[in-house]
């Protein structure tokens, strides 16, 4: 017999202080718990004015009380929800009464990780919870919507029964052998593998935008000292988060800023300038550079316009991770009258700007945006790597089916086999194929109470 779910309690709204706080619960018979509470019995999805009660009778806070029957509530069970005032210590003591009661702290995620398991929805949608709350942009937070209502699976659906459409002609196929390729051909199986594997492309587009607008892009800058690296994160930033000096060295450890670039999240970090030196800060602030390098998605190499590229600048170029992205950009042209311009060379794109007078400015943001392959869309959903990893699996064993299926003595056991293998891929996205354990990191990274 399945054993009878626990009941869970958390604080649902964020910590702090605030005029409004939500303490909720999720588990069968919750009307046990509201009589304990209030001493009433409230009306199904109706706010219910009520004094929270100790359990000495006397008042905890007064607010509303709102319960929503099983199946019809976010998690799928009886929930029920306290609305008092947002302090914390009024939160704590209303926890603390419900954990009294018999509830117990709920894990992270678990609430959304039982509307999973109750069907409510999806593991693409259940991701797009925690996308939404952790949006750090309106375009992201807009795209997260589209997929916690359901865009990102039903396109994930859309080509999985396109999938099936496609395996049912093959199995058939293989069960009268004789008819094999001339009945494919007949019924324009090729010609749906085809429309197949572009619409798989398609969705991989759309998936791989809306994973840039999650993750966003690391931007490291690097550079001697003195070359305007921190007048770069300030002209960008387009406010004044870095000192700005005229002495070397100023800037010892890493500053991190995050801005936005057509709705894209650039994480930005202002190194110490590179350079041997006897000064210990300065040479752990150096140490700390070389990690952000490792770490980063793309790398921008100050130089100063008066001098080009210097032995020492050929060096950290040397030192760089040779698959890491680079721009090189000429800093100061104001002090050369230069203009600002972009010119592709054989070590890759070289940028003359100027930070301190915005010149070029634009043609950075540019460049940052081309290499990150953002292309605005209106129909971009929010998605993760692992979506990604498995959209890459269902479309490479897509493309096999395609090379054995179009080989000169076709094994249509091998064909069916890569259809079925992707249809599986497709099926880890929306939590259709999914181990345990994949599903207890998923949801042990979002925040209680949710």
């Amino acid at each position: 017999m399945t054993p009878k779910p626990e009941v869970i309690a958390a604080i649902a709204t964020a910590p702090g202080r605030g005029g409004i706080g939500v303490v909720r619960l999720s588990g069968p018979d919750l009307l046990s718990f509201a009589a304990a509470l209030t001493g009433k019995q409230p009306r199904p999805r109706y706010a219910t004015l009520a004094d929270f009660h100790a359990a000495d009778g006397s008042v905890i806070d007064s607010g509303l009380l709102l319960h929503f029957p099983a199946p019809h509530s976010f998690t799928g069970e009886d929930v029920l929800e306290l609305q008092g005032h947002g302090g914390p210590v009024v939160m704590r003591l209303l926890l603390a009464r419900c954990l009294d009661l018999g509830a117990r702290l709920a894990e992270p995620g678990e609430f959304t990780r039982r509307a999973f398991l109750n069907g409510k929805m999806d593991l693409a949608q259940a991701e797009a919870v925690a996308d939404l709350i952790d949006a750090a942009t309106t375009t992201a937070a807009r795209s997260a919507v589209r997929s916690l209502q359901g865009e990102f699976s039903r396109a994930v659906h859309a080509l999985t029964a396109e999938l099936i459409d496609l395996r049912m002609l093959v199995e058939a196929t293989l069960d009268f052998p004789e008819e094999d390729i001339d009945f494919l051909q007949a019924a324009d199986a090729f010609g749906r593998l085809d429309r197949l594997h572009a619409r798989l492309e398609s969705v991989f587009d759309r998936a791989g935008q809306g994973k840039l607008l999650q993750a966003g892009l690391h931007v490291v800058l690097v550079g001697q000292p003195n070359v305007g690296k921190s007048s770069l994160l300030n002209a960008l930033a387009g406010d004044e988060l870095a000192i700005v000096t005229p002495i070397a060295g100023t800037t010892r450890d890493a500053l991190k800023s995050s801005i936005q670039i057509e709705g894209i999240p650039l994480h930005i970090i202002d190194t110490a300038g590179l350079r041997e030196t006897e000064d210990e800060v300065e040479r752990l602030g150096i140490e700390r550079t070389w990690r952000e390098i490792e770490r980063a998605d793309v790398v921008l190499l100050l130089i100063d316009a008066r001098e080009g590229i210097t032995r020492e600048d050929q060096a950290i170029l040397a030192r760089l991770p040779k698959q890491l992205r680079r721009v090189t950009v000429a800093n100061k042209i104001d002090l050369v009258q230069e203009s600002a311009g972009r010119e592709e060379a054989g070590d890759g794109v070289h940028l003359a700007l100027s930070a301190k007078h915005g010149q070029g400015i634009g043609l950075l943001r540019e460049e940052l945006l081309r290499i990150a392959g953002w292309h605005p869309a209106e129909d971009i959903f929010i998605a993760r790597e692992r979506h990604l990893r498995a959209l890459t699996l269902a479309r490479d064993h897509l493309a096999q089916a395609q090379r054995v299926v179009r080989s000169s003595v076709p094994a249509l056991e091998l064909f069916a086999e890569e259809l079925r293998l992707c249809g599986q891929a497709l099926g880890e996205i929306t939590g259709e194929f999914t181990a345990d354990d994949l599903l207890g990191v998923i949801f042990s990274r979002f925040c209680i109470g949710k």
